[in-house]
């Protein structure tokens, strides 16, 4: 079996419009994506941010009738025909053709995340083996990247580190399998917490880690909450927001990483966090930023 593929280029403004058209059409699903690589972030309460160009695609299967769907959608939204591209997709295995482009990735001298599915290209390495067909996170975003790089590079023998915004776990599983003792990861989303739990498991460190809700983890008294390392891999407006009560989790001399945080965004983070830590100068990967800060006494 095969399927078609319409993909429209088109203005936000008249994305709706055109995702309507392909359902009316007997497109089995659509899908829209920015077409020029902007990433939307933080929204203020009660905005609503949209791309300025929209990649519009409708999925048919391959009963239809390609010639008529260009007709229509070029008659009835006065679309240019440079607009429109159509492809014809042979049927897979899409969940291997997946897994086929996820091939393991080395972050610093020691550390490997490696996909089940094929052999650590260094066994004696830190390997750290996650399936690429969970969510949150597998170490392809810069930012995570930069993470698991300082990680690589900084981690001894800490005992204890928090993950704030743990996502997939991969940052606190990196750090157990580096050397931590134990780790705490945290997060709004039980879906993230479950995915953190099975990849800890699978990395066989889960009885050296304990996950918690933010609700559950802000209950927590204050004792509890001193870590030698503390990483946040979230955006720059919580962090901001969130900069006393991470400050206060960190021991003195410990060690804060941030990231998630986009060029333009890392003077007002960093200001956040120089009250209570020295500060070093940004690390980029590509338009993302990671900051660390060593607390003060």
């Amino acid at each position: 079996m095969s399927w078609i593929q319409i993909a429209i280029t088109t203005t936000q403004q008249a994305a709706t419009e055109i995702e309507a058209m392909l359902l009316q059409l007997g497109a089995l699903s659509v899908t829209l994506k920015d077409a020029e690589d902007k990433p939307i972030l933080e929204p203020a309460p009660g905005e609503i941010r949209v791309w300025e160009n929209t990649i519009v695609t409708g999925l048919f299967d391959d009963q239809a009738n390609s010639a008529h769907l260009l007709a229509q959608l070029e008659a009835q939204l006065k679309l240019d025909t440079d607009k429109l591209e159509i492809d014809r997709l042979e049927d897979q295995d899409w969940s291997r053709a997946w897994m086929d482009h996820y091939h393991a990735m080395q972050f610093g001298s020691r550390l490997w995340v490696c996909p089940w599915h094929q052999p650590p290209p260094d066994a004696s390495a830190v390997n750290l083996r996650l399936d690429p067909g969970l969510a949150f996170g597998t170490g392809t975003h810069p930012t995570t990247a930069l993470c698991l790089r300082w990680l690589d590079a900084n981690i001894q023998h800490q005992k204890r580190l928090l993950d704030f915004g743990c996502g997939s776990g991969i940052l606190a599983v990196a750090a157990l399998l580096l050397g931590v003792e134990h780790a705490d990861g945290v997060d709004i989303d039980e879906q993230a917490l479950l995915a953190s739990r099975d990849n800890a498991s699978a990395n066989q460190v889960d009885a050296r880690l304990d996950l918690f809700s933010a609700s559950a983890f802000a209950k927590r008294s204050a004792p509890e909450n001193s870590y030698d390392i503390v990483v946040a891999n979230i955006l720059s407006g919580p962090l901001v927001e969130l900069a006393d009560m991470l400050a206060q989790c960190v021991k003195p001399q410990g060690d804060i990483v941030l990231s998630g945080i986009l060029r333009e965004q890392a003077d007002s983070v960093s200001a956040a966090y120089a009250l209570y830590f020295k500060m070093d100068a940004p690390v980029f990967d590509e338009d993302w930023v990671m900051l660390h800060g060593c607390r003060r006494n």
